[in-house]
């Protein structure tokens, strides 16, 4: 059998226990802000669901840079571009079925 390989060189840091402790906190006080919105019924309507996509995309961003280490990526940038493209694809089906069930609403 061949030993075992390291892929990962000694040069490369994969966080730091700070790093991860910012980013449980961030995500934690996220999941809260959202938690209580919806429990609570302090907003209602567009108000609501914007402080939830908007608390949703930050959770993304954290989630990105403090734990799957996007920022600390070196070139090529292969994951920020597989990223991108599974971002517009969601957007396209998103986009494509709101405008589907807005058109099949209006013309029942």
């Amino acid at each position: 059998m061949a030993p075992h390989e390291n892929t990962h060189s000694s040069a490369e840091s994969h966080g730091s226990a700070k790093s991860y402790t910012i980013g449980f906190i961030f995500s934690l006080v996220l999941t809260m802000i959202s938690f209580a919105v919806v429990k609570t019924g302090w907003l209602e309507g567009t108000a609501n669901a914007a402080v939830l996509m908007i608390s949703a995309v930050l959770q993304l961003g954290v989630q990105l840079l403090f734990f799957m280490h996007l920022r600390e990526e070196k070139k090529p940038r292969y994951n920020l571009i597989t990223l991108l493209l599974g971002l517009i694809i969601l957007l396209v089906i998103v986009a494509g079925s709101m405008w589907i069930m807005t058109y099949n609403m209006v013309a029942t």
